[in-house]
């Protein structure tokens, strides 16, 4: 029998995701880049690359099912050190950055759904072969060497909720792609990906500034979902913090 998810009643998914957002001790053109993104997504991993229909909800997933026996990963020779992280642009709140329409790509982790607006997608790549380094905190998977690019990987499931993470929920796991983080060569494991969405600023709940969480920019109210700061997140990557740690 199939293990159920730690998140699959939508009640304990809200109530999960309300409690993210409560902070009590701390009260270029953007069809550009979608196109671009879009494009990326649907290129995937192979050199060539075919060009996604741009209002197609499941385009992504279909595409990557479709080119994924392409992908071609070249194996990371045990010791490699992590790669430099990109810089980062100026640290404006990830509301501020998007239009009063945008898009995000929905991907799921141990059943918990995520959001990352299109604007600060840098691609989705198949998982494949991760090296692992020592040293490094736990949520950290390894290196997985693409294209002659070190990419970081990001164990989701156990650096979002490091609180519910126990041995049933790993073994729910199923990780299959790579959400990389911008420009940056930091990837979040993803077991599932949803689709693409376009979205109002009035359906996200924003959280306050300030305090806890600064990788979470909000909620989707109607689909319990949380939406990605994805550069505090990359910032508190870099410095090894966990989601719950205070970025220095």
């Amino acid at each position: 029998m199939k293990k159920s998810t730690p998140f699959a009643r939508e009640d304990v998914m809200q109530a999960y995701l309300d409690s993210l957002l409560q902070e009590p001790d701390d009260p270029a053109e953007v069809t550009a880049n979608t196109a671009r993104l879009l494009e990326q997504a649907a290129a995937l991993v192979t050199e060539t690359g075919v060009e996604a229909p741009r209002d197609t909800p499941n385009t992504v997933s279909a595409v990557i099912d479709e080119e994924v026996e392409d992908t071609k990963i070249v194996p990371v020779d045990e010791g490699l050190e992590e790669s430099a992280a990109a810089p980062l642009p100026a640290m404006t709140p990830v509301k501020e950055q998007l239009d009063e329409h945008f898009q995000a790509l929905f991907f799921q982790v141990a059943g918990l759904t995520l959001a990352v607006p299109l604007i600060t997608l840098g691609g989705i790549h198949r998982l494949d072969t991760i090296s692992s380094l020592v040293g490094k905190p736990a949520w950290f998977k390894g290196v997985m060497l693409h294209r002659e690019e070190k990419i970081s990987v990001v164990d989701t499931a156990m650096w979002v909720m490091p609180e519910k993470y126990d041995q049933n929920l790993a073994e729910t796991l199923n990780y299959q792609y790579l959400i990389m983080l911008g420009d940056s060569l930091w990837g979040l494991a993803s077991d599932k990906l949803i689709n693409t969405v376009t979205l109002t600023k009035d359906e996200v709940k924003w959280r306050k500034s300030g305090g806890k969480r600064p990788w979470l920019a909000g909620m989707v109210k109607e689909r319990m979902c949380a939406l990605v700061d994805v550069y505090q997140l990359i910032t508190m990557l870099n410095n090894g913090l966990g989601s719950n740690e205070q970025t220095p």
